[in-house]
């Protein structure tokens, strides 16, 4: 007889259920969350496993790539598929978790998440670590900016490396303040050179993939756009079409139907909200500074027209998913059409 698993991950430890074909439960243990760990207690078992469930998160592609070393069939599960189906349970708690999981690789009821490769995983991670010292610089100068206000001075609109010298120049007269702002100026100094040490690291990154250098002939994407949409995507051959991408990072609408119901409501805003971003950003590029014309951004202008720019660049978006992952599958670069084509 087939028998199933469920693992349900923490930090420390992982609690593992065991059910066979017909759902009853064999065993439950606790076990330290390592692959080693993990694989032992199950392969001690002597048991023929169909199926070993892990739940999808932080620690997943690791231990899954441990547990499949091992010869297990190991597959990750969608979280918010696995939470709809916990929602309904009076008590919630790691054990009850692993059973759910186990029941839910029995019963066939999940759906499977795409495993990235180690490549993948390394890019992905250079990039949130970039977004990170992105996201600190930015914090570091709305602080200084607030802190300058709050005495009546202000830096107003002005660039990037010129921000110090202005801020020096505004707190001069405040000794105490200058001696507050210097601190920050400094470290703001120090992230801004880490963050062009990664940005570095992209733009080598892209150079030296095909693929990457391909997707950049579209208007708007650029290295981080294209790396972002590459280490997401992983695999193009795993959507089994190309309009099928926009609906994984999330940039289709929601939708419910029951009866006489039937409500289109915003995107789902589900999948890789990294690439997703990046898509969004890369869309507002194409339809606000690129100046050449092509079939895309006249399609873009159109929707604008219609129903204003926001959706404009939500729908820019979407098709340009889609139009990177059709370039990647065939090989070619992009087309720039005509404003005619589809004004």
């Amino acid at each position: 007889m087939a028998h199933y698993a469920g693992i349900d991950v923490s930090l420390e430890t992982s609690s593992i259920c065991i059910v066979d074909g017909s759902g009853a439960m064999l065993r439950e243990l606790k076990v330290e969350s390592e692959p080693e760990a993990l694989a032992a207690a199950l392969t001690g078992m002597r048991l023929g496993f169909a199926r070993v469930g892990l739940e999808a998160g932080p620690l997943s592609q690791w231990l899954h790539a441990g547990l499949k070393a091992a010869g297990l069939p190991v597959v990750l599960l969608e979280t918010r598929q696995l939470r709809a189906a916990t929602k309904a349970m009076p008590v919630k708690t790691d054990r009850t978790d692993a059973r759910a999981i186990a029941q839910m690789v029995r019963t066939g009821w999940f759906r499977a998440v795409h495993v990235k490769s180690e490549l993948s995983q390394e890019l992905r991670a250079l990039l949130t670590a970039r977004k990170l010292l992105v996201g600190k610089l930015r914090d570091i100068d709305n602080g200084i900016r607030g802190l300058l206000r709050g005495f009546g001075l202000k830096v107003g609109p002005i660039g990037e490396r010129a921000f110090p010298s202005r801020a020096r120049e505004l707190a001069a007269d405040r000794r105490s303040l200058a001696a507050v702002i210097e601190p920050l100026l400094q470290v703001r100094e120090t992230l801004l050179s880490e963050r062009e040490r990664l940005h570095h690291l992209v733009v080598r990154a892209t150079r030296d993939d095909a693929v990457c250098r391909r997707l950049m002939t579209v208007p708007g994407v650029g290295p981080v756009t294209a790396l972002t949409f590459c280490s997401a995507v992983d695999d193009p051959a795993r959507f089994s079409r190309s309009r099928a991408v926009g609906a994984h990072f999330g940039l289709t609408p929601r939708r419910y139907q029951s009866g006489e119901t039937d409500r289109v409501g915003h995107i789902s805003k589900q999948g890789d909200g990294l690439a997703r971003q990046a898509l969004y950003e890369a869309a507002n590029v194409l339809l606000t500074r690129t100046t050449r014309w092509s079939s895309l951004k006249a399609w873009g202008i159109a929707i604008a027209k219609r129903s204003g720019m926001r959706r404009a660049k939500v729908a820019v978006a979407r098709k340009l998913a889609v139009v990177l992952l059709s370039m990647w599958r065939r090989g070619t670069e992009f087309r720039w059409g005509g404003e005619k084509a589809v004004a």
